[in-house]
């Protein structure tokens, strides 16, 4: 474990120089977050604007659940995206089989070799929310720690399915349409799931597991977490984590390197 640390920080020191030499990006990152949230907010005080409330979740609670919604996005942009879109790119360019070749498991060096500074605003710009919307719902301390492990979940689960994605780079190779669509499914946690149609919250949550990466974290901050939905997220998180290793590994015996 001590040594994969070391390797990490030497990856994202290396990364973060690399990003610092444009410096600009951060300001166009920032005005980009912005514009984002502010559209965000926009959408959903058009469904409370007229005095109508989405079933048990008033604006300031929906609120949190926005927040944690950018707080995911910041999540992606500053970690998962950088990464593990690189992936289509390693299996076209053949560089793939030095990753193969080094003494640190691929999956593990695939999914942390970099980070982009540019999802930070994101990450800020979430946690103001959260903690604007708790002030007024008097949250306490204790309330805020009771949603990170769910949190946590959901970003297992959030990195599972993109990760799963990227696999199929080895036997499709360009897979930019499918995270584009993996993406737009996942605005849907913008909002409370209980905003949707029955057939809709289903879908959510038992196919594409928008519900658990937004919605559990939030009641669970607000005290209204029940302890099966809890449980399906811990459930949830552990099965996608080792089937995505399992996946990858599966996908590795059809991939033909470059020197083959």
């Amino acid at each position: 474990m001590q040594r994969y640390l070391k390797v990490i920080r030497l990856f994202w020191s290396a990364a973060i120089s690399a990003e610092m030499e444009y410096r600009l990006n951060f300001i166009i990152a920032t005005l980009s977050s912005l514009g984002n949230l502010a559209g965000s907010i926009f959408g959903l005080f058009l469904f409370y604007r007229t005095g109508y409330t989405f079933p048990g979740w008033s604006w300031d609670a929906a609120l949190i659940v926005l927040g944690i919604f950018t707080l995911l996005q910041g999540f992606s942009a500053t970690f998962l995206a950088p990464n593990l879109n690189r992936i289509v790119r390693h299996v076209q360019e053949g560089t793939l089989d030095f990753v193969l070749l080094k003494p640190i498991r691929s999956q593990f060096w695939l999914s942390t070799h970099t980070l982009s500074p540019w999802g930070l605003p994101d990450l800020i710009f979430g946690c103001i929310i959260i903690g604007y919307a708790g002030k007024r719902l008097g949250l306490g301390i204790d309330d805020y720690l009771l949603s990170i492990f769910p949190l946590g979940c959901g970003l297992v689960i959030l990195y599972s399915l993109w990760f799963m994605l990227g696999s199929t780079s080895i036997w499709f190779v360009k897979i930019y349409n499918v995270t584009e669509v993996l993406r737009g499914l996942l605005e849907a946690g913008r909002y409370p799931i209980v905003a949707y149609p029955a057939a809709y919250r289903v879908f959510f949550t038992f196919v594409v597991p928008v519900a658990f990466l937004t919605t559990v974290p939030a009641q669970a901050m607000l005290g209204e977490s029940q302890l099966s939905w809890f449980m399906g997220a811990v459930f949830l998180a552990v099965v996608l984590f080792f089937v995505s290793t399992w996946f990858w590994r599966f996908a590795l015996r059809f991939y033909t390197s470059a020197s083959s």
